[in-house]
């Protein structure tokens, strides 16, 4: 029998027509030219030290973030701890993150997490740091596995879901922050600021570690649950990111950068450019009808550009064809 690899085996599982439905040409041509380009900053950060708190509240003025008077929610990426690697948005940034909102006038900034793997997400986040790097941590934290829920209909999805259950907090914020870790991941090439909506969905009605997303099919639920929370915003933690065997079994990969911009495709579009993977050949940045930034042009960048700092990410053996030439 012929050997199938990772990837053929996910876009077969998964529905092959959704990546065959477009082709690099398809999605040049999905960009609406009369629509302005999205903005997407890099902005270089040698480590996890104060000037963050600058470098975030310039990235909401640059990007003209209003806030003002809103319900402001921070999504970070809360998986596992191990002390040895790189897994978790530092928690660092997220406290920068919520003194920048603060500053532009956000009525209330919360912090929210439901973490696929781990039932106590407050073990999760003390081993992480949160507790001693934000103040009163535990009063601005929401575990979304445990949050109260209401029943939302997905319009024109793309995977097998139709009706899902989701946090009040989520479905009831003005602007949900996406903040991933900028990581490989070991089933859809990289996990960034799209997929990082898949702790929105609760354990308490999904389960631990939430396969009903992977039978349904991951790179369509990525699409799915990225497009939910209307206003998003998107600070990806590429200090320090990982490679290899992401999200979880890598290891750390210094990258110096933070990735930040309203519109999570181009901001996940840039962040690929970043770890040396092709845009254009990671499935669930091809979904159709909805736009593409997988080409530079498509994109009006602030601070850095990609190819400046860019810095390849090892690739598992299953993946090496998503190197970007």
């Amino acid at each position: 029998m012929k050997k199938i690899s990772r990837r053929q085996m996910l876009a077969g599982a998964t529905g092959s027509l959704f990546l065959q439905s477009c082709s690099r040409e398809a999605a040049v041509k999905a960009v609406n030219p009369r629509l302005p380009k999205p903005l997407v900053s890099v902005i270089r950060a040698a480590a996890y030290g104060q000037d963050l708190y600058d470098i975030v509240r310039r990235i909401l003025i640059d990007h003209r973030v209003n806030a003002k008077g809103k319900r402001v929610v921070l999504k970070p990426n809360l998986v596992e701890f191990d002390r040895n690697t790189s897994i978790n948005t530092h928690p660092l940034l997220v406290d920068a993150a919520l003194e920048a909102f603060r500053s532009i006038g956000a009525a209330d900034v919360r912090i929210a997490e439901g973490p696929g793997h781990r039932r106590d997400t407050l073990d999760l986040a003390e081993a992480a740091g949160y507790f001693d790097t934000v103040p009163k941590f535990e009063d601005l934290f929401t575990d979304l596995n445990i949050d109260e829920v209401s029943k939302y209909t997905l319009r024109q999805p793309f995977s097998k879901l139709s009706d899902v259950y989701l946090p009040n907090t989520i479905l009831g914020a003005d602007l949900v922050v996406s903040m991933p870790k900028m990581k490989t991941h070991h089933w859809v090439g990289a996990t960034l600021s799209m997929k990082n909506f898949f702790g929105i969905m609760p354990g308490a009605i999904y389960g631990w570690p939430k396969n009903v997303l992977h039978w349904s099919g991951i790179p369509q639920c990525i699409v799915d649950l990225s497009s939910i929370p209307g206003r998003t915003f998107a600070i990806a933690d590429g200090i320090v990111g990982m490679e290899g065997n992401g999200p979880i079994q890598g290891t750390p990969k210094n990258c110096g950068v933070i990735v930040a911009g309203r519109v999570l495709e181009a901001v996940d579009a840039t962040c690929s450019r970043i770890m040396g993977i092709d845009p254009n050949k990671v499935v669930y940045l091809h979904a159709p009808d909805r736009p593409h930034y997988n080409d530079e042009p498509a994109i009006t960048q602030i601070g850095e550009s990609p190819r400046v700092v860019r810095t390849n990410f090892q690739l598992i053996k299953e993946f090496a064809d998503l190197r970007l030439a």
